[in-house]
């Protein structure tokens, strides 16, 4: 049978149903379990109404609802739907209407998110906790029987938009079914292993990559956010031998007390991505954590992971030190090239272009969005991932710029219009310009570059605090500097540029 989100608690719940699947907080689920649990979903949401096509959304911290519900949904051919709760609540509104879901499922904390406007529009609003429980509880447990077809859209992941209009990606089952392989075949995963998944699970990061061990029949450890202390004592208690982090968290947790002690010897790989490692950093990890490390590079129009530099090229010192400044090679199912995105020709080894990636694992689209999905993936099935960048004549590709004006801080993508979009409606902004600047923690930050209007005086202060009540903290500028004139070219287009160019000017690459 073709792959479905909905085979791998069936397989593995029949072939194994007492192997552990899922730990959360200490409470261990079974293959059986979820299998059973995803089944009481599906027929419950199916007694609402909700059928093939449906969207039903989710809004909560990590838990082991976001597996139950993404296969139950599955199920039945509904599509689940991650919501990130750490938008603001009229970005979740934006989410919601143009998702449309039948049902929501919140957690307890995340309430006040969730305006009266998105919450009318879903026939159905659960809280987890005992409502929910009992709600899926008294559903009946048996398999509702459906296997959608390779590219039935399994989930949609939200994604800021270049406008500061949210995209929502649309991830088949066929792009999914890479998740086995990248956990076989990428990062060794089998049925003895055991990952430990701390990023958040409406990101592809989260889910993700917390199914490829599912799909290989292993025991992924759940943990509602990132926390240091606890990520080190749950990787002695349960063995842990892969995880993800973005090289932020490597750092944090090598600055936890204790770390340099801590049984860590079950280890055998840790991945990272969204920046490179610094040599310094590397060191220190590899003596601490004593396993092997592997930068990825994906995005979640490209269901994951699709390029990677393995153990072996990871040296901090002598001459394989440079490829570490690069993110690695294609995986052996993914076609790339480097175009000239001007002339739309390959350009030649060692000259700068944009990444164009092919595969099985390309999302199917952006919903409700037509005219962006024509524009992101080209004819062939090439996506234009916005991405500038190098390939040598190995095939490392090493990034360069992007073409986007894309900022990822901490892992997180954040699009300088959108934010420009809320500080231009305050009364004292004339003109306004956002740009990534270098950051030592979480890669690059937002800063604002601001031109106030005659007349209207403005504190930094009272910029960024305009801007934390409409958007996200992690999309909000962390400084604000005022100029009398912005630069412009010849037809009046802004140099960003030429803002960036101070803050990046020592570094190899103008992206972390």
């Amino acid at each position: 049978m073709p792959f479905s989100l909905a085979s791998v608690p069936r397989e593995f719940g029949a072939l194994m149903p007492n192997a552990p699947a899922l730990t959360f907080e200490g409470d261990t689920l079974s293959f059986h379990d979820l299998d059973v649990r995803s089944s009481r979903i599906a027929n419950a949401l199916a007694a609402l109404g909700v059928g093939h096509g449906d969207r039903v959304a989710i809004l909560a911290k990590n838990q082991p609802e976001f597996y139950e519900l993404a296969f139950g949904c599955n199920k039945i051919g509904a599509i689940s739907v991650g919501l990130n709760w750490r938008l603001a609540p009229p970005e979740i509104t934006a989410i919601v209407a143009d998702a449309r879901p039948r049902v929501i499922i919140i957690g307890p904390g995340q309430q006040p998110l969730l305006s009266d406007e998105a919450r009318a529009s879903a026939s159905r609003v659960f809280t987890l906790g005992d409502e929910y429980d009992e709600w899926r509880d008294n559903a009946p447990a048996t398999d509702a029987g459906f296997s959608g077809a390779p590219d039935d859209v399994a989930l949609l992941l939200y994604t800021s938009g270049t406008t500061g209009l949210p995209k929502g990606v649309m991830l088949t089952n066929d792009g999914m079914s890479y998740t086995a392989r990248l956990g076989a075949e990428t990062w060794g995963m089998s049925s003895r292993s055991v990952n430990l998944v701390a990023m958040p699970m409406f990101h592809i990061g989260g889910i993700g990559y917390g199914l490829s061990t599912m799909a290989n029949g292993g025991h992924t450890v759940l943990m509602r956010e990132v926390d240091t202390k606890a990520i080190i004592a749950t990787i002695a208690a349960y063995g842990v031998t892969h995880s993800f982090f973005v090289p932020a968290v490597v750092q944090l947790l090598l600055n936890t007390p204790g770390v340099e002690t801590a049984d860590l010897s079950s280890l055998e790989l840790l991945s990272y991505g969204a920046s490179p490692i610094g040599d310094t950093l590397l060191r220190h990890a590899l003596t601490v954590f004593g396993c092997n490390f592997m930068q990825v590079y994906g995005m979640t129009e490209t269901s994951g992971t699709v390029v990677a530099l393995p153990p072996e090229d990871h040296h901090p010192d002598g001459e394989g030190a440079r490829l570490l400044r690069s993110c690695g090679k294609a995986l052996p199912w993914v076609d790339i090239r480097v175009i000239d995105p001007d002339t739309l020709d390959d350009v030649a080894v060692g000259s700068v272009g944009e990444i164009w990636l092919r595969s099985g694992m390309v999302t199917a689209g952006y919903w409700n969005k037509p005219d962006a999905s024509a524009e992101a993936i080209q004819p062939g099935g090439w996506l234009r991932t916005g991405d500038a960048a190098y390939q040598d004549d190995e095939g490392y590709i090493y990034l360069f710029d992007r073409f986007k004006d894309m900022i990822v801080s901490g892992g997180e993508n954040v699009y300088p219009a959108e934010v420009e979009n809320v500080l231009a409606d305050h009364p004292a902004v004339a003109e306004v310009a956002v740009i990534g600047i270098p950051h030592e923690k979480w890669g690059e930050t937002v800063r604002a570059i601001v031109v106030t209007r005659p007349g209207h005086d403005v504190t930094d202060t009272e910029l960024i605090e305009f801007a934390r009540t409409r958007v996200a903290k992690y999309k909000c500028p962390t400084s604000i500097g005022f100029t009398d004139v912005l630069p412009r070219n010849a037809s009046g287009k802004l140099l960003k540029k030429d803002l960036r160019r101070e803050y990046w000017e020592d570094a190899e690459r103008g992206i972390n």
